[in-house]
């Protein structure tokens, strides 16, 4: 291969920080063929290529029942967190290429209906002793033994790793990496089915997934407060003022304080770090935002209606595969298509789980609603 050509594509390492993860550290689990792409640069292409990434465009943020055009998908979603990621990388000289397989990657397991799909799919999980479901750890099942056709994809440990510790939903006012093996993130991984309280305990291996992590927060936060404010469930003004005043108002001033406190406070560290000032006000802010819009982002009673529709599916699909009934979707355009090593060592019921998750929101309530048309009358349900 070209010296020039492999120097141009690794010029930016010359430039990263000692704290950053090199290139050459990238760990796979199976062999990987040569490229004139670097690992991480691979990774993100191999993740935009993914079936489930095309389906991002049509899964819930946060608010499930309006089609307002300008309210977040989750494709918006994790554009900001590579943005807001990508740049506190480069301010503190670490690894982008990382840093964005990661952000683009690290909500691929969303099921359909944001959190509130995933708390129903963990309640029926856990019924079909299929263990805790948790889209962060779903992210890396898909990457690993789902994607090309139950084969997986080939992507780094480093990668993987920042996916599974990525959750956002755990502030913190330090992050810091935590060294581990191959042998150790799979541990982690699996015990991940079995502890629910192991979420809260991730943490990821490179500072790129602390960078990954707390931009997912960031990414959120104000962008959440936007969605709100465009359906009416919100004023910008009802936003408590201690929190105006340490972050501001508009989410680009949020995102602009919280980033560049990160930077200023990060700067030659082998962890990130928040000024006790804007972790305050971050988790005031958090705090804001559960009470008065994700607690009020669904009725009860559509709530009730998502959970009958995704029990229903789970139900009738699981049926399917028992009866062999070829024309149900899960067969002809799921199953037909999987490799023979994923039929064998995965259960019905995780096959069924595995489907509903990839679901998007329309392609759900089209399946539901054929159902209906097939078995019931719909002013039974």
């Amino acid at each position: 291969m070209n010296k020039q050509i492999i120097e141009n594509m690794q010029n930016k390492n010359k430039y990263l920080s000692k704290f950053a993860c090199q290139d050459e550290k990238a760990i796979y689990f199976k062999q990987n063929t040569q490229s004139i792409r670097t690992p991480f640069f691979r990774d993100i292409d191999r993740i935009i290529y993914t079936l489930a990434f095309s389906r991002y465009s049509d899964k819930t943020q946060v608010f499930t029942y309006s089609d307002h055009d300008h309210l977040s998908k989750r494709m918006q979603h994790v554009q900001y967190v590579s943005k807001i990621a990508r740049t506190i990388g480069r301010a503190l000289g670490l690894n982008e290429d990382l840093i964005e397989a990661a952000s683009l990657g690290h909500d691929l397991g969303h099921p359909p209906f944001g959190h509130v799909g995933e708390r129903i799919l963990n309640k029926i999980s856990l019924e079909n002793n299929l263990g805790y479901f948790n889209h962060n750890i779903h992210s890396v099942r898909l990457l690993m033994e789902i994607e090309n056709y139950g084969l997986g994809k080939n992507i780094t440990l480093q990668t993987l790793d920042a996916i599974m510790c990525h959750n956002g939903e755990f502030a913190l006012g330090k992050y810091s990496p935590k060294k581990k093996t191959k042998e150790e993130f799979f541990e982690e991984y699996e015990s991940s089915y079995k502890d629910n309280t192991l979420l809260k305990k991730l943490y990821p291996m490179t500072l790129e997934g602390c960078v990954v992590r707390i931009s997912d927060l960031i990414a959120y936060l104000g962008r959440d407060i936007e969605d709100a404010i465009r359906l009416n469930l919100i004023s910008i003004d009802d936003i408590p003022t201690n929190i105006v005043q340490v972050l501001g108002k508009q989410n680009k001033d949020i995102i602009n304080t919280i980033t560049l406190d990160i930077i200023t406070n990060s700067v030659g560290k082998n962890y990130l770090e928040l000024s006790e000032g804007i972790y305050q006000a971050i988790k005031d802010l958090k705090d804001f935002n559960y009470k008065n819009i994700y607690y009020k982002a669904n009725t009860e009673e559509e709530i009730e209606k998502l959970e009958t529709m995704l029990r229903y599916l789970f139900k009738q699909y699981l049926s399917d595969l028992k009866n062999n009934n070829s024309s149900s979707n899960i067969i002809k355009s799921y199953l037909n298509n999987m490799d023979e090593e994923y039929k064998r060592k995965n259960s019905l019921e995780r096959i069924v789980l595995d489907y509903i998750a990839g679901m998007t929101d329309d392609y759900c309530l089209k399946e539901y609603n054929k159902y209906l048309n097939l078995n019931h009358n719909k002013n039974e349900v």
